[in-house]
Protein backbone atom coordinates (compact mmCIF):
# COMPACT_ATOMS: atom_id res chain seq x y z
CA UNK A 1 0.00 0.00 0.00
CA UNK A 2 1.46 3.34 -1.04
CA UNK A 3 1.23 6.56 0.94
CA UNK A 4 -1.30 7.92 -1.58
CA UNK A 5 -3.45 4.81 -1.07
CA UNK A 6 -3.33 5.31 2.70
CA UNK A 7 -4.39 8.95 2.41
CA UNK A 8 -7.25 8.10 0.06
CA UNK A 9 -8.44 5.39 2.45
CA UNK A 10 -8.43 7.77 5.41
CA UNK A 11 -10.18 10.52 3.43
CA UNK A 12 -12.82 8.10 2.18
CA UNK A 13 -13.40 6.95 5.75
CA UNK A 14 -13.80 10.53 6.90
CA UNK A 15 -16.33 11.26 4.16
CA UNK A 16 -18.34 8.14 4.91
CA UNK A 17 -18.27 8.77 8.66
CA UNK A 18 -19.06 12.49 8.56
CA UNK A 19 -22.66 12.06 9.67
CA UNK A 20 -21.54 9.42 12.19
CA UNK A 21 -19.16 11.93 13.78
CA UNK A 22 -22.00 14.38 14.37
CA UNK A 23 -24.05 11.55 15.87
CA UNK A 24 -21.09 10.61 18.05
CA UNK A 25 -20.79 14.09 19.49
CA UNK A 26 -24.49 14.19 20.21
CA UNK A 27 -24.34 10.74 21.80
CA UNK A 28 -21.51 11.81 24.09
CA UNK A 29 -23.52 14.82 25.26
CA UNK A 30 -26.57 12.63 25.91
CA UNK A 31 -24.48 10.05 27.76
CA UNK A 32 -22.94 12.77 29.94
CA UNK A 33 -26.43 13.95 30.94
CA UNK A 34 -27.53 10.36 31.59
CA UNK A 35 -24.48 9.78 33.77
CA UNK A 36 -25.48 12.69 36.01
CA UNK A 37 -29.01 11.29 36.31
CA UNK A 38 -27.68 7.78 36.92
CA UNK A 39 -25.37 9.06 39.64
CA UNK A 40 -28.24 10.63 41.61
CA UNK A 41 -30.38 7.55 40.96
CA UNK A 42 -27.62 5.44 42.50
CA UNK A 43 -27.44 7.73 45.53
CA UNK A 44 -31.20 7.41 46.04
CA UNK A 45 -31.42 3.63 45.49
CA UNK A 46 -31.59 1.34 48.50
CA UNK A 47 -33.29 0.85 51.82
CA UNK A 48 -33.29 4.55 52.73
CA UNK A 49 -36.46 6.54 52.05
CA UNK A 50 -34.49 9.41 50.51
CA UNK A 51 -35.70 10.29 47.01
CA UNK A 52 -33.45 11.27 44.13
CA UNK A 53 -34.82 14.81 44.25
CA UNK A 54 -34.09 15.15 47.95
CA UNK A 55 -30.56 13.88 47.41
CA UNK A 56 -30.05 16.36 44.57
CA UNK A 57 -31.30 19.31 46.62
CA UNK A 58 -29.14 18.33 49.57
CA UNK A 59 -26.03 17.71 47.47
CA UNK A 60 -26.46 21.00 45.59
CA UNK A 61 -26.96 22.92 48.85
CA UNK A 62 -30.28 24.28 47.58
CA UNK A 63 -32.41 22.97 50.42
CA UNK A 64 -30.55 21.55 53.39
CA UNK A 65 -32.40 19.67 56.08
CA UNK A 66 -34.61 17.69 53.71
CA UNK A 67 -32.87 14.45 54.74
CA UNK A 68 -32.91 12.91 58.19
CA UNK A 69 -29.56 12.37 59.90
CA UNK A 70 -29.64 8.62 59.30
CA UNK A 71 -30.43 9.18 55.62
CA UNK A 72 -27.59 11.70 55.31
CA UNK A 73 -25.13 9.16 56.72
CA UNK A 74 -26.37 6.48 54.35
CA UNK A 75 -26.33 8.73 51.29
CA UNK A 76 -23.12 10.71 51.79
CA UNK A 77 -20.94 8.33 53.82
CA UNK A 78 -21.90 5.01 52.22
CA UNK A 79 -23.54 5.52 48.84
CA UNK A 80 -21.54 8.51 47.61
CA UNK A 81 -18.10 6.82 47.72
CA UNK A 82 -19.74 3.71 46.29
CA UNK A 83 -21.17 5.65 43.34
CA UNK A 84 -17.84 7.38 42.72
CA UNK A 85 -16.08 4.01 42.72
CA UNK A 86 -18.71 2.63 40.35
CA UNK A 87 -18.05 5.48 37.91
CA UNK A 88 -14.29 4.91 38.08
CA UNK A 89 -14.52 1.16 37.57
CA UNK A 90 -17.23 1.25 34.91
CA UNK A 91 -15.27 3.79 32.89
CA UNK A 92 -11.97 1.94 33.29
CA UNK A 93 -13.35 -1.46 32.27
CA UNK A 94 -15.23 -0.10 29.26
CA UNK A 95 -12.30 1.97 28.00
CA UNK A 96 -9.91 -0.94 28.56
CA UNK A 97 -12.13 -3.12 26.39
CA UNK A 98 -12.30 -0.48 23.65
CA UNK A 99 -8.51 -0.03 23.67
CA UNK A 100 -7.86 -3.77 23.49
CA UNK A 101 -10.33 -4.13 20.64
CA UNK A 102 -8.55 -1.35 18.80
CA UNK A 103 -5.11 -2.73 19.60
CA UNK A 104 -5.92 -6.25 18.41
CA UNK A 105 -8.30 -5.00 15.71
CA UNK A 106 -11.01 -7.38 16.87
CA UNK A 107 -14.34 -6.66 18.64
CA UNK A 108 -14.03 -9.80 20.78
CA UNK A 109 -10.98 -8.59 22.69
CA UNK A 110 -11.68 -7.84 26.33
CA UNK A 111 -9.54 -7.78 29.48
CA UNK A 112 -11.62 -10.56 31.03
CA UNK A 113 -11.72 -12.86 28.00
CA UNK A 114 -8.02 -12.66 27.13
CA UNK A 115 -6.78 -13.16 30.68
CA UNK A 116 -5.81 -9.65 31.80
CA UNK A 117 -8.38 -9.72 34.60
CA UNK A 118 -7.12 -13.11 35.75
CA UNK A 119 -3.57 -11.77 35.87
CA UNK A 120 -4.70 -8.74 37.85
CA UNK A 121 -6.58 -11.03 40.23
CA UNK A 122 -3.45 -13.09 40.75
CA UNK A 123 -1.45 -9.98 41.62
CA UNK A 124 -4.09 -8.74 44.05
CA UNK A 125 -4.59 -12.13 45.72
CA UNK A 126 -0.82 -12.49 46.13
CA UNK A 127 -0.73 -9.39 48.30
CA UNK A 128 -3.95 -10.28 50.14
CA UNK A 129 -2.67 -13.73 51.13
CA UNK A 130 1.09 -13.13 51.36
CA UNK A 131 1.07 -9.48 52.35
CA UNK A 132 1.82 -10.30 56.00
CA UNK A 133 4.41 -13.00 55.28
CA UNK A 134 6.48 -13.43 52.11
CA UNK A 135 5.52 -10.05 50.63
CA UNK A 136 5.57 -8.17 53.95
CA UNK A 137 8.54 -5.92 53.06
CA UNK A 138 6.94 -4.92 49.76
CA UNK A 139 3.55 -4.37 51.42
CA UNK A 140 5.14 -2.19 54.07
CA UNK A 141 6.91 -0.15 51.39
CA UNK A 142 3.82 0.34 49.22
CA UNK A 143 1.35 0.69 52.07
CA UNK A 144 -2.13 1.60 50.84
CA UNK A 145 -1.18 0.94 47.22
CA UNK A 146 0.19 -2.59 47.71
CA UNK A 147 -2.86 -4.45 46.38
CA UNK A 148 -3.52 -2.08 43.42
CA UNK A 149 0.17 -2.25 42.49
CA UNK A 150 0.13 -6.04 42.63
CA UNK A 151 -2.99 -6.13 40.46
CA UNK A 152 -1.41 -3.71 37.99
CA UNK A 153 1.77 -5.78 37.71
CA UNK A 154 -0.21 -9.00 37.28
CA UNK A 155 -2.38 -7.52 34.55
CA UNK A 156 0.67 -5.98 32.85
CA UNK A 157 2.55 -9.27 32.83
CA UNK A 158 -0.36 -11.17 31.27
CA UNK A 159 -0.95 -8.44 28.67
CA UNK A 160 2.71 -8.39 27.62
CA UNK A 161 2.83 -12.17 27.39
CA UNK A 162 -0.40 -12.25 25.41
CA UNK A 163 0.82 -9.68 22.92
CA UNK A 164 4.17 -11.43 22.59
CA UNK A 165 2.56 -14.80 21.88
CA UNK A 166 -0.18 -13.52 19.54
CA UNK A 167 1.98 -11.18 17.43
CA UNK A 168 4.45 -12.40 14.84
CA UNK A 169 6.22 -10.25 12.27
CA UNK A 170 4.03 -7.31 13.20
CA UNK A 171 0.80 -9.24 12.61
CA UNK A 172 -1.55 -10.22 15.44
CA UNK A 173 -3.43 -13.50 15.07
CA UNK A 174 -6.91 -13.24 16.54
CA UNK A 175 -7.23 -17.02 16.97
CA UNK A 176 -3.87 -17.19 18.72
CA UNK A 177 -4.82 -14.22 20.88
CA UNK A 178 -8.01 -15.82 22.12
CA UNK A 179 -6.44 -19.25 22.69
CA UNK A 180 -3.38 -17.78 24.39
CA UNK A 181 -5.65 -15.61 26.53
CA UNK A 182 -7.58 -18.68 27.66
CA UNK A 183 -4.36 -20.53 28.46
CA UNK A 184 -2.81 -17.61 30.36
CA UNK A 185 -6.04 -17.02 32.27
CA UNK A 186 -6.14 -20.69 33.24
CA UNK A 187 -2.53 -20.53 34.41
CA UNK A 188 -3.16 -17.37 36.43
CA UNK A 189 -6.29 -18.89 37.99
CA UNK A 190 -4.36 -22.06 38.87
CA UNK A 191 -1.71 -20.09 40.74
CA UNK A 192 -4.46 -18.02 42.36
CA UNK A 193 -6.07 -21.29 43.49
CA UNK A 194 -2.82 -22.36 45.14
CA UNK A 195 -2.68 -19.08 47.04
CA UNK A 196 -6.32 -19.38 48.10
CA UNK A 197 -5.58 -22.92 49.34
CA UNK A 198 -3.07 -21.43 51.77
CA UNK A 199 -5.36 -18.60 52.89
CA UNK A 200 -6.82 -18.54 56.39
CA UNK A 201 -10.56 -18.58 57.14
CA UNK A 202 -10.97 -14.81 57.21
CA UNK A 203 -9.05 -14.40 53.95
CA UNK A 204 -11.14 -17.15 52.35
CA UNK A 205 -14.40 -15.37 53.23
CA UNK A 206 -13.06 -12.09 51.89
CA UNK A 207 -11.71 -13.65 48.71
CA UNK A 208 -14.90 -15.57 47.95
CA UNK A 209 -17.07 -12.46 47.97
CA UNK A 210 -14.34 -10.34 46.35
CA UNK A 211 -14.00 -12.82 43.48
CA UNK A 212 -17.65 -12.35 42.50
CA UNK A 213 -17.21 -8.61 42.12
CA UNK A 214 -18.80 -6.03 44.37
CA UNK A 215 -18.80 -2.35 45.28
CA UNK A 216 -20.01 -3.13 48.80
CA UNK A 217 -16.72 -2.25 50.46
CA UNK A 218 -16.42 1.13 48.77
CA UNK A 219 -14.88 3.83 50.94
CA UNK A 220 -13.03 7.05 50.25
CA UNK A 221 -9.84 5.16 51.13
CA UNK A 222 -10.51 2.61 48.39
CA UNK A 223 -11.27 5.40 45.96
CA UNK A 224 -7.88 6.89 46.79
CA UNK A 225 -6.32 3.49 46.11
CA UNK A 226 -7.88 3.18 42.66
CA UNK A 227 -8.03 6.74 41.33
CA UNK A 228 -4.24 7.38 41.03
CA UNK A 229 -4.00 4.43 38.62
CA UNK A 230 -7.35 4.67 36.82
CA UNK A 231 -7.46 8.40 36.05
CA UNK A 232 -3.97 8.65 34.45
CA UNK A 233 -4.69 5.46 32.50
CA UNK A 234 -7.95 6.89 31.14
CA UNK A 235 -6.22 10.15 30.25
CA UNK A 236 -3.44 8.23 28.48
CA UNK A 237 -5.89 6.30 26.31
CA UNK A 238 -7.64 9.51 25.26
CA UNK A 239 -4.31 10.96 24.13
CA UNK A 240 -3.63 8.04 21.76
CA UNK A 241 -7.12 7.87 20.24
CA UNK A 242 -5.99 9.15 16.82
CA UNK A 243 -3.07 6.73 16.74
CA UNK A 244 -5.40 3.81 17.51
CA UNK A 245 -7.41 4.86 14.45
CA UNK A 246 -4.31 4.62 12.26
CA UNK A 247 -3.49 1.17 13.64
CA UNK A 248 -6.82 -0.02 12.23
CA UNK A 249 -5.30 0.42 8.75
CA UNK A 250 -2.41 -1.88 9.60
CA UNK A 251 1.01 -1.21 11.05
CA UNK A 252 2.59 -0.36 7.70
CA UNK A 253 -0.04 2.24 6.92
CA UNK A 254 0.23 3.61 10.46
CA UNK A 255 3.97 4.18 9.99
CA UNK A 256 3.30 6.05 6.74
CA UNK A 257 0.95 8.33 8.67
CA UNK A 258 3.61 9.12 11.25
CA UNK A 259 2.54 6.74 14.00
CA UNK A 260 4.99 4.58 15.91
CA UNK A 261 3.03 1.31 16.33
CA UNK A 262 5.31 -0.15 19.00
CA UNK A 263 5.08 2.99 21.12
CA UNK A 264 1.28 3.07 20.85
CA UNK A 265 1.07 -0.63 21.68
CA UNK A 266 3.19 -0.18 24.80
CA UNK A 267 1.16 2.83 25.98
CA UNK A 268 -2.06 0.90 25.36
CA UNK A 269 -0.82 -2.15 27.25
CA UNK A 270 0.33 -0.13 30.26
CA UNK A 271 -2.92 1.88 30.39
CA UNK A 272 -5.10 -1.24 30.15
CA UNK A 273 -3.08 -3.04 32.81
CA UNK A 274 -3.25 -0.03 35.17
CA UNK A 275 -6.98 0.56 34.72
CA UNK A 276 -7.94 -3.12 34.89
CA UNK A 277 -5.56 -3.87 37.74
CA UNK A 278 -6.83 -1.04 39.92
CA UNK A 279 -10.43 -2.01 39.21
CA UNK A 280 -9.87 -5.65 40.09
CA UNK A 281 -7.97 -4.71 43.24
CA UNK A 282 -10.83 -2.70 44.76
CA UNK A 283 -13.90 -4.45 43.34
CA UNK A 284 -12.94 -7.98 42.33
CA UNK A 285 -13.89 -9.55 39.04
CA UNK A 286 -16.62 -7.68 37.14
CA UNK A 287 -16.96 -9.18 33.70
CA UNK A 288 -18.38 -8.32 30.28
CA UNK A 289 -18.46 -4.53 30.71
CA UNK A 290 -15.37 -4.25 28.53
CA UNK A 291 -16.88 -6.18 25.63
CA UNK A 292 -20.52 -5.09 25.78
CA UNK A 293 -20.08 -1.31 26.01
CA UNK A 294 -17.55 -0.69 23.18
CA UNK A 295 -19.36 -3.07 20.84
CA UNK A 296 -22.72 -1.40 21.37
CA UNK A 297 -21.23 2.04 20.83
CA UNK A 298 -19.28 0.96 17.77
CA UNK A 299 -22.55 -0.08 16.14
CA UNK A 300 -24.06 3.34 16.85
CA UNK A 301 -21.29 5.93 16.55
CA UNK A 302 -18.68 4.04 14.55
CA UNK A 303 -15.10 2.91 15.26
CA UNK A 304 -13.45 6.34 15.58
CA UNK A 305 -11.60 6.14 18.90
CA UNK A 306 -11.74 9.92 19.35
CA UNK A 307 -15.43 9.46 20.12
CA UNK A 308 -15.52 5.77 21.04
CA UNK A 309 -13.23 6.07 24.07
CA UNK A 310 -15.01 8.95 25.88
CA UNK A 311 -18.40 7.47 25.00
CA UNK A 312 -17.27 4.10 26.38
CA UNK A 313 -16.16 5.74 29.62
CA UNK A 314 -19.56 7.38 30.04
CA UNK A 315 -21.69 4.37 29.11
CA UNK A 316 -19.51 2.01 31.17
CA UNK A 317 -20.02 4.20 34.23
CA UNK A 318 -23.78 4.38 33.59
CA UNK A 319 -24.18 0.62 33.19
CA UNK A 320 -22.18 -0.16 36.31
CA UNK A 321 -24.20 2.32 38.38
CA UNK A 322 -27.44 0.71 37.21
CA UNK A 323 -26.03 -2.80 37.75
CA UNK A 324 -25.06 -1.83 41.29
CA UNK A 325 -28.52 -0.40 41.96
CA UNK A 326 -30.07 -3.66 40.73
CA UNK A 327 -27.65 -5.73 42.83
CA UNK A 328 -28.71 -3.80 45.94
CA UNK A 329 -32.45 -4.16 45.36
CA UNK A 330 -33.02 -7.52 43.68
CA UNK A 331 -32.51 -9.55 46.88
CA UNK A 332 -32.96 -6.74 49.44
CA UNK A 333 -32.10 -6.43 52.28
CA UNK A 334 -29.22 -8.68 51.19
CA UNK A 335 -26.98 -7.69 48.29
CA UNK A 336 -26.16 -9.63 45.12
CA UNK A 337 -22.54 -9.38 43.93
CA UNK A 338 -22.43 -7.01 40.98
CA UNK A 339 -20.32 -9.44 38.96
CA UNK A 340 -23.29 -11.80 38.83
CA UNK A 341 -25.53 -9.04 37.44
CA UNK A 342 -23.06 -8.04 34.71
CA UNK A 343 -22.48 -11.70 33.79
CA UNK A 344 -26.22 -12.40 33.52
CA UNK A 345 -26.58 -9.47 31.13
CA UNK A 346 -23.23 -9.74 29.34
CA UNK A 347 -22.97 -13.46 28.63
CA UNK A 348 -26.06 -13.59 26.34
CA UNK A 349 -24.82 -10.46 24.58
CA UNK A 350 -21.44 -12.08 24.00
CA UNK A 351 -23.13 -15.15 22.51
CA UNK A 352 -25.16 -12.83 20.28
CA UNK A 353 -21.95 -11.25 19.00
CA UNK A 354 -20.54 -14.68 18.17
CA UNK A 355 -23.70 -15.64 16.27
CA UNK A 356 -23.91 -12.48 14.17
CA UNK A 357 -23.05 -12.49 10.52
CA UNK A 358 -19.30 -12.22 9.94
CA UNK A 359 -19.57 -9.10 7.82
CA UNK A 360 -21.09 -7.18 10.73
CA UNK A 361 -18.82 -8.79 13.29
CA UNK A 362 -15.72 -7.41 11.61
CA UNK A 363 -16.73 -3.76 12.15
Amino acid sequence: MTFADVLSTVQAGRRSDGDRSALARTSIAVLAALLVLSFFFSLASGASDASAWQVFLEAAGLHTGTLQLSDRIIVFDIRLPRAVLGVLIGASLAVSGAVMQGLFRNPLADPGIVGVTAGASLGAVSFIVLGATALAPVSALLGLYAIPTGAFLGGLAITLLLYRVATRRGQTSVATMLLAGIALAALAMAVTGVLIFHADDQQLRDLTFWGLGSLAGATWTRNLMAAPLILPALAGTMLIARQLNTLALGEGAARHLGTDPQRIKMISIVCVAAATGASVAVSGGIGFVGIVVPHLLRLVIGPDHRYLLPASALLGAILLLFADAIARQIVAPAELPIGIVTALAGAPFFLWILLRKRGILDL
